[in-house]
């Protein structure tokens, strides 16, 4: 997996990766802290302009330096610390066309979700919803069809056996105890 797409956006072809949130604001000039998804913090302003949840509003980011608490960014526009202020909370996300192809074996999130998850005899295991990570690394989770619950399935080499992007299909070896997500299909708080 990839660090650059931790959450998702909107499915099909205008797909959009989530690639940070601003927790808010920096100094009293308008500068403000990034939280970055980026596999290097300070990429967050290299992949040119980003959108707000909406779509509707757009940022110019220019990175200034980086603290323990996140990646010290100037806002284009913003100059003092009350427009910085406004800005908390706001989701940062690019479009997923203008992301690099990943490496051999990895995968941007967003190109997970929506895939097709199948035993390695072709038994439907439902379709993954979401890939989450609360810190001990990537949690697949699948919605069987019909149902309300998800089943958990860690993104391991034992449990995935094959990610086909292009087929629709992941193939997965489900272990003997599969955890159960969330009946409402919500991310943890």
């Amino acid at each position: 997996m990839t660090d650059d797409d931790n959450r998702s956006g909107e499915g099909g072809a205008g797909r959009r990766v989530l690639l940070g949130h601003i927790t808010g604001a920096h100094g009293i000039r308008g500068a403000v802290l990034v939280r970055s998804y980026t596999a290097e913090p300070g990429a967050i302003a290299d992949y040119g302009i980003l959108e707000d949840e909406a779509g509707l509003a757009t940022f110019t980011l220019s990175v200034e330096g980086a603290t323990a608490k996140g990646v010290i960014c100037r806002v284009a526009g913003v100059d003092d610390r009350n427009g910085a202020e406004r800005l908390k909370g706001v989701a940062l996300y690019v479009p997923r066309d203008r992301l690099p192809p990943p490496d051999d074996g990895e995968y941007y999130h967003t190109d997970l979700v929506g895939l097709a998850a199948v035993t390695e005899a072709g038994a439907a295991l439902g379709e993954v919803v979401a890939v989450l990570n609360y810190g001990a690394g990537d949690i697949l989770e699948v919605r069987p069809d019909g149902a309300k619950r998800t089943d958990l399935y860690p993104m391991t080499e034992a449990v995935v056996v094959r990610v086909d992007i292009a087929g629709g299909v992941i193939v997965i070896a489900p272990p003997e105890e599969v955890d159960a997500g969330d009946a409402n299909g919500g991310d943890a708080v």
